[in-house]
């Protein structure tokens, strides 16, 4: 089996300056230019508001402190912020010396900080006190740490944080007369190294992916010409800017490229209120955001959704502050059906699309107005897909990496010599182009009967049955059934050990079965008395289950599973005596 679909050629806006650009040096310098009075980063509480013209001496003052520490072209600088204007600030400033900014996910423990420090090999460190102590626990060594805050006003000015690390006050102090910022950022080329993004570690110790200025700013025109970006609006970012999502969406399209005002959100907990204050123009979400909302609103608007009719839909749209939003991207994870029904009667498309790190965001997406649910779309303009002999999904185009840092085996591994990508997911493309994701290559279960079935089907059913059930990880490779592991709801404030709690989880299960086929259904199951945190040992930050991980710590409950009857095994024999 071998089909191939190529997208539709690439064009660009002209009249667009930032979008022609052939570097995100370039793409920026036109953005600012040309909205020099716009805002263009705020924080959260409004205590930090740059406009593009302070935001452009700041960065050219900061280029110029790097420059002087010694950083340069190709250089690395490590970033450990939370969701803080400090962030698009540092990053745009390193990024125009030519040297390769990169972020380390907030969770990380010392070993792994360590690992991807020792990987990059940093000449700067930039974090903030909360992670301080967790950079300097990991002993790689840099020659200059920065830290953001704990000085005065909006944390670049005041007194030197001390122990020997800098503000960034004095790294602009730092700067002298004669560089030339101008002749440092045009000096970039498009086949320089943007950023580096390491992957999440759910199949083995995280890769440094290497993406170009020129695969990015495909990836930006690529999507802007499926669903053209007005500039001018608002977007907010919340997911960790070392995930390939919020860096291409926040930071290099929303505020460089496309000319929006970014305000970040360092508590993801706090984005829907966050929204409804600023009525974002551009919206997205990983799927477990939305499933939430869904619960909520079902909660908060029974009449409305009842109702359906266009004005309760709107009343809705407003209360959550998604009534001025033009798009609504949802992606990183398989996104259920019925969520994806939920918001579409409301008047909220779920535009599902597919990417990952290695392909600088999405390469393929449902477009507006020719949206398929259950699929992931068709591929941006200048990408192709294809699938290769046992339905894996292959992706060659100018948005594909450059390669994995330091590691030319894994990237001959992952790429063939005609520029195929291999992704590791399987697939199905139909004959209209429309891009179906199965699961994980790896993670496909096969029972011991040969039965190949796709564990993320199964769990989303489950997870569709219930608000109560947060994750839920189907078990049965290479085992004569299928079991799972079912965690709650932290805010639901639901005990597994509660009686009623388990009889509603077990319906839930009992009716995902009614919709699963025999094979897929699950026999036995327990509910786990954790709570599993973005970034923490069973989750990714984007909230991607890490299977290994999850196998090996709760491998005795798995095993009493099929060593013992569960209340649903138990229940239903003694239903058919």
């Amino acid at each position: 089996m071998s089909t191939d679909t190529a997208a539709e050629p690439l064009s660009i806006d002209t009249a667009a300056r930032a979008l022609s650009a052939d570097t995100l040096c370039a793409a920026y310098q036109a953005t600012a230019a040309e909205r020099p009075d716009q805002l263009a980063v705020r924080s959260h509480d409004g205590t930090v508001e740059l406009t593009h013209a302070q935001l452009a001496a700041r960065v050219r003052a900061l280029s110029a402190g790097f420059a002087a520490l010694g950083l340069g072209h190709g250089d690395r600088v490590a970033v450990m912020l939370t969701n803080r204007p400090e962030f698009h600030l540092v990053d745009t400033a390193a990024m125009h010396l030519g040297a390769v900014p990169f972020s380390v996910y907030n969770t990380s423990a010392p070993a792994q900080i360590a690992h991807v420090l020792t990987d990059a090999a940093p000449h700067i460190v930039v974090t903030e006190r909360l992670f301080a102590d967790a950079v300097k626990a990991a002993g790689v060594p840099a020659a200059h740490l920065v830290i953001v805050d704990g000085t005065e006003g909006d944390g670049t000015e005041g007194d030197s944080p001390g122990d020997g690390a800098l503000s960034l006050g004095d790294v602009e102090a730092a700067g002298t007369a004669d560089f030339d910022f101008d002749a440092a950022w045009s000096s970039v080329r498009p086949d320089d190294v943007l950023t580096l993004i390491y992957t999440s570690g759910t199949t083995g110790p995280p890769k440094g992916v290497e993406i170009t200025h020129a695969a990015m700013m495909a990836e930006i025109r690529g999507l802007h010409e499926v669903m053209p970006v007005t500039p001018g609006g608002r977007l907010i970012s919340y997911l960790p800017s070392a995930h390939v999502a919020d860096r291409w969406t926040s930071h290099y399209s929303g505020l460089m490229t496309w000319g929006l005002t970014v305000t970040t959100c360092p508590d993801p907990k706090a984005l829907i209120g966050l929204a409804a204050q600023l009525r974002p123009t551009f919206f997205g979400g990983v799927p477990r955001i939305w499933e939430k909302l869904k619960a909520a609103l079902e909660v908060l608007f029974p009449g409305e959704l009842a109702a359906g009719d266009p004005a309760g839909h709107q009343k809705i749209k407003e209360a959550i502050g998604l009534d001025q939003a033009e798009y609504f991207l949802t992606g990183a994870a398989p996104t259920p059906r019925d969520v994806q029904d939920f918001f579409g009667r409301i008047g909220i498309p779920l535009l599902e699309g597919w990417g990952m790190s290695e392909t600088s965001g999405f390469a393929v997406v449902n477009r507006p107005g020719e949206l398929r649910p259950g699929s992931v779309g068709r591929p941006l303009p200048g990408v192709e897909v294809r699938l290769a002999d046992d339905g894996e999904l292959l992706c060659r185009g100018a948005v594909v990496m450059r390669g994995y840092r330091n590691r030319p085996d894994l990237t001959a591994e992952a790429m063939d010599a005609g520029g195929w990508l291999r992704t590791g997911d399987v697939a199905t493309i139909d004959g209209d182009g429309y891009v179906t994701i199965v699961d994980r290559k790896k993670e496909m279960i096969i029972n011991a009967a040969g039965k190949n079935m796709s564990p993320a089907n199964i769990e989303n059913a489950i997870k569709a049955e219930s608000p109560l059930i947060a994750h839920a990880v189907c078990v049965g490779d290479r085992r004569p059934y299928n079991v799972a592991l079912i965690v709650l709801d932290p805010e639901t404030g639901r005990s597994p050990a509660d009686p009623a709690t388990l009889a509603e989880v077990e319906a839930a299960v009992e009716r995902a079965n009614a919709r699963l086929s025999r094979v897929e259904q699950i026999k036995k199951f327990t509910v786990i008395a954790d709570d599993w945190a973005p970034g923490g040992d069973e989750l990714t930050p984007t909230m991607k289950l890490k299977r290994k991980p999850i196998a090996a710590r709760y491998g005795r409950e798995i095993e009493d599973l099929y060593q013992r009857g569960s209340r649903l095994e138990t229940d239903r024999h003694a239903q058919e005596r």
